[in-house]
Formats: structure tokens, sequence, C-alpha cells
């Protein structure tokens, strides 16, 4: 790829000399000024290696080196000085700068220069990403565990990671899916930048908009100030769009156009502003079927299924299951202080056997509480919450008690299923801390068809947010 490199100097001649030469060399040059035009160009569109000089007028090279590196700390800046400014050069070598040059100059020495900076850069992002590598993939383990339906996830994260493509996360609530976006955004060449996490599900539709795009003051009823959207707090970095087929067919639109035009226009505003945010999307229904349904764009699918990586629910990889368990007791151990020993094999088989609906937010969950519960060890006790550790079958108790009222066989099958659906329900609202939106996706039912069944049945349940990231 063609390095882009950034010439800053007040004299134009100087300015055409260098452009000149690098152009020659392969280079793509953009030129500014002055010191205040190259932090303005910086802002836009950072380039691979400044070329600036010391002495200009307005902003001058040592300011405007030490405010680059406040915003792009590991960006190449080679000092342009003439022989009487040499402290100047040792000022700005302290500064952060790569290196400084000495005017006049020969052109050879500047293309050296440059090739030795730019060599360095590499290598450090090089070590950098190796080092994110290992980390995101030991962290990654930690928390999502080293089945090996994990480590086809774990290459997926490697192979997609240091690209530009839009990648698709799909999977069930509590599988992790913001887990390995966060990975791919630290094995990505824009680790050092923004990542922000945006739950298309918690805005309401009319706010999503400002959102995303942000919004100019007066807007509308209430916007005091002009905000910037998430797409501009996020760009050179990553933007995780979490359950984002919660957008309404209208903001799917203008999110495509988004997409493909890589610009955004503030809600009120008339000014198109030029954004460099990576998208990863996720999503737990798949999304196809929401195409097939009518439900999400045909279009935006297209635009953002450039790369998918599908993690798979916890029941389908049980190996995982006492290693996560493990790792979270650690955790709980360490948050209460507790000198717990372990997890029994009884108490171990109970967790093997479970369906988890929860996935590993549930297992997190679940161990937390055991951990709080136990004195020294987990045992199966600990973890009634799971609603098979030493309690009869709701429908064996339908049964007897039908069976003493002299009731049918039609109407015990019905009390025994508003039981069996009761208990389904409420241990959703549980799972959940009483959130009825993640409550309904785990069930996979609408909001609306989770409101009925706690009425009807008569459930009492509260809001609270869940403590594990998708």
């Amino acid at each position: 790829m063609t390095a882009r490199i950034l010439v800053v100097d007040d004299q134009e001649g100087i300015r055409w000399l260098l452009s000149t030469l690098l152009e020659d060399a392969g280079y793509a040059v953009s030129t500014a000024t002055d010191g205040q035009e190259a932090l303005e160009v910086t802002a836009k569109q950072p380039p691979d290696l400044v070329l600036m000089d010391v002495r200009m007028p307005g902003v001058d090279g040592m300011a405007a080196l030490e405010r680059l590196k406040q915003g792009h700390p590991h960006l190449p800046v080679i000092m342009l000085t003439a022989y009487g400014q040499v402290p100047d050069a040792v000022e700005a070598m302290k500064l952060g700068a790569a290196d400084y040059l000495l005017k006049p100059f020969h052109n050879e020495q500047v293309l050296l220069a440059i090739r030795r900076a730019l060599e360095r850069v590499a290598l450090v992002d090089e070590i950098r990403g190796l080092r994110a590598q290992l980390e995101s993939a030991v962290g990654l383990g930690e928390v999502m565990g080293t089945s090996q339906e994990i480590q086809k996830v774990f290459v997926q994260v490697q192979q997609v990671a240091r690209t530009n493509f839009t990648v698709i996360l799909q999977g069930e609530t509590g599988t992790g899916k913001e887990l390995v976006a966060r990975a791919i955004h630290q094995q990505s060449d824009r680790r050092n930048r923004p990542f922000l996490a945006v739950d298309c599900s918690a805005a309401p539709e009319t706010l999503i908009e400002s959102q995303l795009f942000g919004h100019e003051r007066g807007a509308f009823t209430g916007a005091d100030a002009r905000r910037e959207g998430d797409f501009e707090l996020a760009s050179g970095g990553t933007l995780f769009l979490d359950e984002v087929t919660n957008l309404s067919l209208g903001i799917q639109a203008k999110l495509l156009r988004v997409l493909q035009e890589r610009q955004i226009r503030r809600v009120g505003g008339r000014q198109f502003i030029s954004v460099d945010a990576r998208i990863l999307a996720a999503s737990n229904v798949d999304l196809q079927a929401e195409v097939q349904g009518g439900r999400f764009r045909q279009d935006l699918f297209h635009r953002l299924n450039e790369f998918t990586i599908v993690i798979p629910p916890l029941r389908e990889r049980r190996q995982d299951i006492l290693v996560l368990a493990r790792g979270f007791l650690g955790q709980a151990r360490m948050e209460l202080k507790k000198p717990i020993r372990g997890i029994s094999e009884a108490a171990g088989k109970l967790l093997q056997e479970h369906a988890w609906p929860g996935n590993v937010r549930e297992l997190k969950n679940v161990i937390r509480r055991a951990a709080l519960l136990c004195a020294h060890t987990i045992e199966p006790e600990h973890l009634a919450i799971l609603g098979d550790a030493g309690l009869p079958p709701t429908s064996v108790a339908s049964l007897d008690e039908g069976v003493a009222r002299g009731l049918s066989l039609k109407e015990m099958t019905r009390d025994a299923v508003a039981d069996v659906e009761r208990q389904v329900v409420e241990r959703a609202l549980r799972l959940t801390r009483g959130n009825r939106r993640e409550a309904a996706h785990l069930l996979h039912i609408d909001e609306k068809t989770l409101r009925t069944k706690i009425r009807g049945l008569g459930i009492r349940s509260r809001e609270s947010s869940p403590d594990f990231g998708n």
C-alpha cells in the first residue's frame, strides 16, 4: 500500500520540491502551509508520515508537533531545520519527532530518513499486532473457552482483523458478541483509535438517528448544543452496532447511505462530514430470515455481510462449561474475598447437563451467585437457580394436585402447561435480572407478547441490567 506523506512548509518552493521528489519515489503527497493547516489535514485523514519545517508563521512546527503527538502518538514526524536551529531539532526529538533533517538537504537524505521512519513504524506495528493477537486470544479464551468451536472463532478473528471488512457477528444473547468485536478491534490497525459500542435496542427510535449521526443546536426540542454522533466519535476506529436488527427501516436506509458514501449529516445540519469508522454489526437472530420477513433491508444486509462470524451457543460446546465456570469462580473468589476451593463433582455434573439458554452470561451469573452462597466448595444446592437441583418436576406436582381436585386430563394438562410456562418465563426474567427486552430475546418472542404472558401468569418482575456483555 502506498504510504501517504504530509509536507508542511510555509515556502512554496520547498513544498513543490519535496512533493515532486516524493511523488517520483512512489509516495502519495499532500501539503500544508503551516502548523494549523497540518493539524486540520491530519484530523480529516491521518497520513503515514509528516515532513514539517520547524520555523513557520502562526502555529510553528514545534507547537504543531506537540499537538500532533497528543492526538496521534505513533505518527512519525520528521522535522526540517536550518543549521542555526539545531537546538530546536534536539527539542523536537524530546517532543517525539522521529528524526530531523538540516537544510539544505540532499534528496537521498530525505528519502533515506523517510524509509527508515516508515520501517520503524511497520516493525512497531507488527510487534504491537502480535502482542494484541496474543492478549486477545488469551482474553477470549478466559471468557469464552478453549473448545474446537471457539478456536474456529479465534481463527476467523485473526483472518479479518487487519482488514477493513464490515463484519456480522451472529449468535444468541450472552454468547460474547461484543467480546469478539473488541478482539477484532484490538488486533486491527485501528487499535489505538476509539471503539464505540451502540445498543440499537436501547435508544428510542426518535433518538437513535441523533445518537448515530449527531445533531445541531436547535434541531429538535432539547437540543441545546451541537452533539457529535457516534460515527464521528468513532472515526478512525471501530463502531460496533449491537442488535442491528432493532433499527427501523428508515434508519436502516440512512445507515446504508453512510456506509456507501462514508459521509454523515447531523440532524438539523446541512454540511456533509466525512467519517472513517469500521462497522461491526451483531445480531441474536438470523439476519437472512429477517430480510426474508421484510424486517431488514436486503441491500443493507449485503453491505454489512462482507464477513460473518457465527458464535456457537454454550450448549453446543460443553467442553467449555467447566473451563469457564472455574475462570468465573476465580473472579468471584477475588471479588468476594472468599477462600473457595472449587466446584464439587456433583455440581460440575449439573453444570454440564444444563441447557444454558442464557449462554456464557447465564453461567457467569450462576457461578457468581453460587460463590456467594457456598462456604468452601460449590455444591448442587448452591445451583438451585438452575431449576434442576432437588426440585420436583412441575408436571408431577400438578398431577398430584389435579387428582386430588378431581380434574379431567384436559384440565390437568392445561394447568401443567401453565405451570411450566410460568416457570420458564420466571427463569428467563431471573437470568436477565428482570430486563424484559433481554428475556423476550432469550425466549424468541417479542416484548409485547412477554408482557402479556407476565400479566396472564401473574408474574412480578423488575427492570434491571445484566452485567455481562453481549
